[in-house]
């Protein structure tokens, strides 16, 4: 099901401040051009939601830009006859959330990573610009204006393989869709989490909301013994109803799946890693990356890979789409630790056939057991910045304190860095959607103390990663580094006027 596109034009609308004398201030008006009717702008003083597919050899058709001195990320560029487009993204739009994740308040790169991780659909929320500047001059930058599902209510991927009963259920009468579940007391499709009541929603990744009733009879016949589906339960239904949102693919969360991806975390050894990336055509034609010649006894082997797996992310980090040798310098990048996710081809099969992406299913994904990947937050030292830059502002006196657990691959998911002829250590590093991530942890932070013991500096990292090993959780105080001191420390992006570069999606 994909959201319709708003058929009001924002340049209809415009915004201007006038004086408030009782309260002394200039309030945000919007004005509507003479031809428009004011029950129109109901449709624009609400986010929207555009539900984006991704086309064979294309992207989602447009481009993303954060602009210098403001909150948000700015659609600004639509490309026409793509599914952006036709979804009714506009020029100017904020986006509020990529899958019910609210991003407003993200790092750029951050969002950039959740969106191109979704491939190849993505469920977009976003607000119109005349409407974002409004809502921020009546709540300030710090509310979220993203609207989302209750924790724990999202549509479900259940993959159900039939049994002496059939699949367990049976389909409400009716010559055309939408379709609800009647569900067999302990049978199959209980069993795979569909829930009572459940809409039915797509059938291996095929929508069948307007499907006629033998139509669907005829798509679960040539499914033969194993069918997945894409359901929501009442409650979600409800939800969805209420925020105007589209029971969408890219919400859902698995059940019962046959295939999930992997986490793997190498630590090189003497030898190397131990494996050889070729870049060859997939499942699908479609050229992507290859793990081969996984070396017996090296880390790779050791970390759970195996031949013909499909490398999916590095870092947390989407590759689809990436050539040989920039996939290739994102693995060098890391250095002697890395972060790889993986699909084998039983997995790469399934993810294409529902027509989504493996990192949405990441998260309860177990890592392999081995003693190669049980620390992820690893110790690097820098090189001195000049002498002018050691002594700029102290740490600050204001600090906060962290709670760590270790993530689905038993790390951390943040690295530390020093400089010698400074006492202080800082991140450098902050893995997307790990354990730190998830804990606040930013770019910069300065290590005071760890589960109780001071840091000093660069003689404590090997009493850091004693520590790092030791009984979760992970206790941390920290200090938030003024950005001008973090400059000597952490290379800035190349190029004046990074922020105003857009990015293609």
């Amino acid at each position: 099901m994909e959201a319709a596109a708003d058929p009001l034009d924002t340049a209809s609308l415009t915004l201007k401040f006038e004086f408030n004398p009782k309260l002394g201030i200039d309030n945000p008006v919007l004005s509507l051009a003479e031809d428009l009717d004011p029950s129109d702008l109901w449709s624009l003083e609400r986010p929207r939601f555009c539900l984006l597919s991704k086309e064979e050899g294309r992207s989602f058709g447009f481009h993303l830009q954060q602009e210098r001195g403001t909150v948000g990320h700015v659609v600004c560029r639509v490309e026409p006859g793509t599914s952006a487009q036709r979804q009714g993204l506009r020029e100017g739009d904020r986006i509020l959330g990529v899958n019910n994740h609210v991003v407003e308040h993200e790092d750029y790169l951050v969002v950039i990573r959740r969106i191109r991780a979704s491939s190849p659909r993505v469920l977009l929320t976003v607000l119109a610009r005349h409407m974002h500047d409004v809502a921020r001059a009546q709540r300030g930058n710090n509310d979220h204006l993203c609207p989302t599902l209750s924790p724990g209510v999202r549509p479900r991927l259940c993959h159900i393989v039939k049994d002496e009963g059939g699949f367990g259920f049976s389909i409400t009468q009716g010559r055309r869709g939408p379709f609800w579940l009647v569900l067999s007391t302990g049978g199959a499709a209980e069993r795979a989490g569909v829930p009572p009541g459940a809409r039915l929603l797509e059938v291996n990744g095929v929508s069948v909301e307007k499907f006629t009733h033998n139509q669907l009879n005829r798509k679960l016949f040539q499914s033969g013994k194993e069918v997945t589906l894409l359901v929501a339960g009442p409650e979600v239904e409800e939800q969805c109803r209420q925020l105007g949102m589209p029971l969408a693919a890219p919400l859902a969360e698995g059940w019962a799946l046959p295939n999930r991806p992997r986490c793997l975390h190498l630590e090189k050894g003497p030898k190397g890693f131990g494996f050889v990336l070729r870049e060859e055509k997939g499942l699908d034609g479609r050229l992507g990356q290859f793990l081969w010649e996984v070396d017996p006894g090296l880390p790779a082997e050791k970390a759970g890979m195996q031949a013909g797996d499909r490398l999916v992310a590095v870092a947390g980090e989407s590759v689809e789409g990436l050539g040989h040798e920039e996939t290739v310098s994102k693995i060098r990048a890391q250095g002697s630790c890395v972060s790889l996710v993986v699909v084998d081809p039983k997995a790469d099969r399934f993810f294409s056939m529902v027509r989504l992406s493996p990192l949405l299913f990441l998260e309860s994904t177990e890592a392999p057991d081995s003693p190669q990947v049980t620390l992820s937050a690893s110790l690097t030292e820098t090189e001195d910045p000049p002498v002018e830059d050691t002594m700029v502002a102290p740490v600050p006196c204001c600090f906060r304190q962290c709670f760590l657990y270790p993530g689905p691959g038993g790390g951390y998911g943040f690295r530390l860095s020093c400089v010698a002829s400074v006492p202080h250590l800082f991140i450098s590093q902050v893995t997307l959607g790990g354990s730190a991530a998830q804990a606040g942890l930013q770019l910069g932070d300065v290590i005071l103390e760890m589960n109780g013991y001071p840091v000093g500096g660069e003689n404590d990292l090997e009493t850091l990663q004693q520590l790092a090993e030791a009984k979760p959780p992970l206790h941390l105080k920290l200090a938030a580094r003024p950005h001008q001191s973090l400059e000597a420390w952490i290379p800035p992006r190349s190029g004046e006027d990074w922020a105003l570069d857009s990015d293609v999606l």
